[in-house]
């Protein structure tokens, strides 16, 4: 539960040094820079060596190019690659338009391709029209309508079979539609098209008036084979461009990723005559190696100096876990990284999510089932939740064990426990005299770990020299004892059988505490040294106690509550598979091995997703709340990430 040592460095140097420098800072990948003006107040005669990006642009530029391609270009190490600005940009620019220009020639010739296909298609719909058809095409007082009507409209022309002029000649027709042409005088054409616009009639564009089919038809199958062959050398044409270019393409696409980093660096420097200076933060451990790099440039100027001491600048922070602890970084960052001087809850995290999620998880077949598939979203998709539901399945799988379930048979390790000397398996789940075992026991464990966390917030404060908030929180000393005082007083009166609830322990432990409770912020400030502790009015600051006690006694149940769900999960997996069980016996036969094998993947499904769920929900609302605050910024140095 630590957060790695941090430094704080300035470089000061000559401005004709600054790109050597910033090259450096940017290649160590630990330099984490600042804003000059959060360590120095009297900046008079400084100014800002650039307000914006300069390799944003080009950057931009390339990267939209490079998407049209639909390739991945992989960073590369460019450290022996030095081009001008100028180079780049040119180089940025000429790429762009190359790309463009190949991509809209194929995408062109593609889509002439893909219409001829289409137009070809539609034309396909009148072939076969009967020699007199053809020969009416010709007519000079007659024209042609081409285009389709639904088929139930077909049939009601024959409501127009004595107008011998209404008429629709079919020539295809698929399951809704009728294709074909109708014929209409020079001077009937308003009357004849508004009978068929009646029935819905669809004009074909493609198709003209008086325009013969066939000779479109073979228009376009010979047209079709061309335009076939000038795609596929667009394509040809691109891939070859591509191909010869790659390399060039990712040194400078590298390259301007790594500017664009550096540039960030650039920004936040100042400039003061002929001189600059950049402030940051590095890893205490990388001192010595970045030291050594910046001495070798002429004129700089170098001052470190430990986080510890420059609190008031906000140092960033770095987590710093064992190998067991690091995957559960992933959900501290989730909630906010700590303060420089505020404990690391990782590894607190990683102990209770674990054992928590076993107990409420708890089968030893699907536990492992899951922790192969945690193992696999790891090393195949790198996916940081399935280094954690790894351990999360171990442990389903040892109280899987105790709870004697495998894939929801209860009694399948039953040989082997009465090999160890067993009568049965040690915890029935689905007994009845368990039942109030299993919520005592989630409540003890939810009262055990909010003790653990207001001692944690204790420690905490501790360390923050915060000494008023380790005596008179809700989580700090005075919150420990009246918490632990009522918890213990009934777990005594009313399971234990003694006696303890005397007015003795009652003022002392629990009435005195909540009193100290009551008034924890002017005795927060008054210990922290604070001049002005005292309240503006002693008066309304009771009045909104009051109120705010209410919510405080609410909290320390409410909190307490949330761990039933502990021991309603243990329950709730036993009943699922129960129901599983029971409609596989239904079908019997192979159809119950098919209903245990479907019903065990949809029980891990759905609840592996809502214990982790619940189990996040305890850490963050219930346990954080005691004690993390989680606002502080997190290390972000520049780094470009280079692709093996």
């Amino acid at each position: 539960m630590a957060v790695s040592s941090m430094q704080a460095v300035n470089v000061i140097g000559l401005m004709n040094h600054i790109d050597e420098v910033i090259t450096v800072l940017g290649e160590s990948g630990v330099f984490h820079p600042d804003e000059v003006n959060n360590f120095y107040q009297d900046l008079r005669g400084f100014t800002h060596l650039q307000s914006n990006n300069s390799y944003a642009e080009p950057l931009t530029n390339l990267k939209v190019a490079l998407n049209r391609t639909k390739r991945r270009f992989p960073l590369t190490d460019t450290s022996d690659f030095n081009p001008t600005f100028e180079e780049l940009d040119s180089f940025s620019a000429a790429t762009a338009a190359q790309i463009d220009a190949l991509t809209d020639k194929k995408i062109g010739t593609q889509a002439r391709l893909n219409e001829a296909r289409q137009n070809l298609s539609v034309a396909e719909h009148f072939s076969g029209l009967a020699p007199d058809v053809q020969e009416a095409l010709k007519l000079k007082y007659t024209r042609a309508r081409f285009g389709s009507l639904p088929k139930d409209s077909v049939e009601k022309l024959e409501a127009y079979k004595d107008n011998e002029d209404v008429d629709f000649i079919v020539c295809t027709e698929d399951k809704t539609h009728c294709w074909g042409v109708y014929f209409v005088p020079k001077n009937e054409e308003a009357q004849i098209d508004g009978i068929f616009k009646g029935l819905y009639f669809e004009p074909t564009v493609l198709v003209g008036e008086n325009e013969n089919p066939e000779e479109l038809i073979k228009e376009y199958q010979e047209k079709i084979p061309q335009l076939e062959q000038e795609a596929e050398e667009a394509q040809e044409e691109f891939d070859r461009w591509l191909d010869e270019n790659s390399e060039q393409i990712t040194r400078y696409l590298s390259k301007l990723e790594e500017m664009y980093l550096y540039s960030g660096i650039r920004s936040k420097a100042m400039q003061h005559s002929n001189s600059f200076i950049i402030v940051g933060w590095i890893p205490t451990e990388s001192r010595k190696k970045l030291q050594k790099r910046l001495k070798r440039i002429k004129s700089v100027e170098l001052d470190f100096s430990d986080a510890k001491n420059e609190m008031d600048k906000n140092p960033p922070v770095k987590l710093k876990n064992c190998f067991f602890a690091r995957p559960f970084e992933f959900f501290t960052e989730m909630y906010g990284v700590p303060k420089n001087n505020e404990m690391d809850p990782t590894f607190f995290v990683a102990i209770t999510y674990i054992i928590i999620f076993g107990i409420m998880f708890a089968d030893l077949g699907q536990g492992l089932c899951l922790s192969i598939v945690g193992l696999l979203m790891w090393k195949l998709r790198k996916m940081p939740i399935g280094k954690i539901l790894f351990p999360c399945g171990i442990s389903a799988m040892i109280f899987g064990t105790l709870f004697g379930s495998v894939f929801g048979f209860e009694h399948l390790l039953d040989p082997m426990y009465q090999a160890m000397g067993f009568e049965e398996k040690p915890f029935e789940v689905m007994a009845s005299r368990n039942t109030n075992t299993i919520i005592l026991g989630a409540i003890g464990i939810g009262v055990f770990l909010l003790i653990v966390a207001m001692f944690l917030n204790v420690f905490s404060s501790i360390r923050q020299k915060n000494y008023g908030r380790a005596l008179f929180s809700t989580s700090g000393v005075a919150g420990i004892l009246f918490y632990g005082a009522v918890v213990f007083g009934l777990l005594a009166e009313m399971f234990l059988g003694m006696h303890v609830m005397s007015p003795l322990y009652i003022v002392g432990l629990i009435v005195i505490p909540f009193i100290l409770i009551f008034f924890s912020e002017p005795l927060t400030d008054l210990v922290n040294g604070e001049e002005d502790w005292k309240p503006e009015s002693w008066g309304g600051y009771i009045v909104e106690k009051l109120f705010e006690s209410i919510e405080v006694l609410l909290s320390y149940v409410t909190n307490t509550m949330s761990f039933l769900r502990v021991g309603a999960f243990v329950l709730v997996h036993a009943g699922m598979m129960l129901v599983v069980f029971v409609l596989a016996e239904t079908v019997g036969g192979v159809g119950y091995w098919v209903i245990v094998v479907i019903g065990n993947a949809l029980v891990m499904v759905l609840e592996a997703l809502l214990v982790a769920i619940q189990v996040l929900r305890l850490e963050y609302y219930e346990m954080f709340s005691r004690f993390y605050s989680g606002e502080g910024r997190p290390f972000e140095p520049v780094k470009l990430t280079v692709e093996e």
